[in-house]
């Protein structure tokens, strides 16, 4: 019931501002009858008219597009994807450039006579902005690519996490901490991304260090961590767990304990991740070590 009332209402909407589009385009057909009845505010007004047209008839067409696109691939309603946001992306830059163009239009300024004039400032914007100009690029590329989408969950050069926006200059991306971490297009574009959703093999690993003199045997060690994610066994491929000997040191150890995911569930692999370091942590305390780092 509460989709069909939204998806009227949504449908109402449309319908709504096509009207008004139909009605600002007759006026402007009949804008010569207008010029004695406004008198000095003819001008604006005609600006006005223009640029509010402008934005219903792309609002519309931005509609249109996202709710076909959403019945196709059958995503609801208020729901992201690359495609929708990457639409998003180019409508906020046709907005921002009618508005730029409506602008210069008050001042009775010729937009096209405008920039050419201005070729020089023009130039020294673009070197100014040309990072922020390079986001808006490589935002555009990465929305519309199918290397990444909302909800994966990827590593950008020291940073990882899901990925829960795809915006005009920034992609924002959600930690283990609940910390949002936003890094501009252009980076995310040109760094290396590992993209662990889309993995084949979702491989997750704990390293650690343990001093030589408290451990008895590395089966014991692995044995215990392994007991210690038994709840978590319908997640884990039984045969995957595997502890590593990454180096040794004169006293001590430099390990590496993974195991192999069969679920894309973040939060179940925090839980499984949490469960391992807190193993970890308690097998040092009873036999001496120090950890190193949780990846």
């Amino acid at each position: 019931m509460l989709n069909r009332i939204s998806f009227r209402s949504r449908i109402m909407a449309m319908v709504t501002k096509f009207l008004a589009v139909q009605l600002l385009l007759y006026l402007l057909t009949i804008r010569y009858l207008l010029f004695d009845l406004l008198g000095p505010y003819y001008a604006v007004t005609i600006i006005v008219i223009k640029f509010v047209a402008f934005i219903l008839a792309l609002d519309i067409l931005n509609d249109l597009l996202k709710f076909f696109y959403r019945r196709r691939v059958g995503l609801a309603n208020g729901q992201h994807d690359n495609i929708t946001l990457g639409l998003n992306n180019i409508y906020l830059l046709l907005v921002i450039g009618g508005s730029l163009i409506t602008i210069t239009a008050f001042f009775g300024l010729n937009p096209k006579e405008l920039f050419t004039s201005l070729s020089i400032v023009a130039a020294a914007i673009a070197i100014i902005s040309k990072e922020y100009i390079s986001d808006i690029i490589s935002g555009m590329f990465i929305a519309f690519s199918k290397d990444v989408a909302i909800d994966d969950l990827v590593k950008v050069g020291d940073y990882s996490g899901k990925i829960v926006d795809i915006g005009i200059s920034k992609t924002a991306l959600l930690n283990d901490d609940d910390d949002l971490i936003y890094i501009p297009n252009h980076k995310f574009f040109i760094v290396e991304v590992t993209n662990y959703t889309k993995s084949p093999v979702r491989t997750t690993s704990l390293e650690f260090e343990l001093e030589l003199e408290h451990l008895t045997t590395l089966e014991n060690l692995e044995d215990a961590l392994i007991s210690s994610l038994d709840r978590y066994k319908e997640y884990i491929e039984a045969t995957s767990f595997n502890l590593k000997v990454v180096h040794v040191y004169k006293d001590y150890l430099h390990l590496k304990f993974q195991y192999i995911l069969n679920v894309s569930d973040r939060e179940m692999e925090k839980d499984i991740r949490r469960k391992t370091v807190r193993q970890v942590v308690d097998f040092i305390r009873t036999h001496g070590g120090r950890q190193n780092k949780d990846a």
